[in-house]
């Protein structure tokens, strides 16, 4: 059986917020407290990071995170690719470059953004060893572990949602495509972002991730990508029961 870790569940500005003096950020509740978005997979065959995180030397500590097969990315805005730089230290227990995945764009914009990892004029063990991997929506294989990217839209930003064997992750979306919604049939787990109460141009809110969820009809739902307008034990009580609100160290089996 597989195991998940969620490494993260917060939106791009975490929670508690800075400056903010909600309900929800003076919540004492540890499932009010939320780093960025990640999660991390672990089976017999592999462990594998998807997104990982400005949070991400935070989160490898408190879940001693010692060894990772691949990154596989949804996107390359700041909080889904934020830590890469903290791959430092994996490389020299791996002794060995990082394989992360991710579409054309992602890949792209990852050059430019960590332009100095790509190149030859900082030498010895300042910067991360990293091999980027393009895919399309082509399943590819790790150590033996089937991975299907699926194509989601998040705006007008073609983004990546990942279905290993029946698991998916979908985070930072705000429209599935019919022909993905197919691909993600038949799951046990799916993990969804549901930011806000209200409407977002470029996110789904609690009402449009609860309608994808009730279209695809998993086993069991996890809601992730919160902001600080969810107060944990307030909300959890109006959600469907098979799906709950994730929370930053929850363990699940896939």
């Amino acid at each position: 059986m597989s195991e998940l870790i969620f490494l993260g569940t917060g939106t791009s500005d975490g929670v508690p917020t800075i400056g903010c003096n909600c309900e929800t950020c003076r919540s004492k509740d540890p499932k009010d407290k939320r780093l960025r978005s990640s999660v991390f997979y672990s089976s017999d065959n592999a462990k594998i990071l998807i997104d990982i995180s400005p949070d991400f030397r935070q989160q490898a500590l408190r879940h001693n995170i010692r060894w990772i097969d691949a990154i596989l990315l949804t996107h390359s805005h700041y909080d889904h690719i934020g830590g890469l730089d903290e791959i430092r230290s994996i490389n020299f227990i791996m002794k060995k470059s990082m394989p992360v995945y991710g579409n054309e764009e992602a890949l792209n914009e990852l050059r430019e953004r960590y332009s100095y990892i790509f190149k030859r004029t900082q030498e010895g063990g300042g910067k991360p060893q990293v091999s980027l991997h393009y895919i399309n929506e082509k399943s590819f294989e790790i150590n033996n572990v089937i991975i299907k990217p699926i194509k989601i839209m998040h705006g007008e930003i073609p983004i990546l949602g990942y279905r290993i064997e029946d698991f998916a992750y979908i985070t930072d979306a705000s429209y599935i495509p019919e022909n993905s919604l197919f691909e993600l049939m038949g799951l046990n787990v799916l993990v969804i972002n549901a930011l806000r109460f209200e409407k977002h141009p470029t996110h789904f809110n609690l009402e449009e991730a609860l309608k994808i969820i009730q279209i695809l009809n998993p086993k069991k739902a996890y809601l992730t990508h919160l902001t600080h307008r969810f107060l944990y034990k307030r909300d959890k009580k109006i959600l469907p029961k098979n799906v709950e609100f994730a929370y930053d160290g929850l363990k699940i089996k896939v």
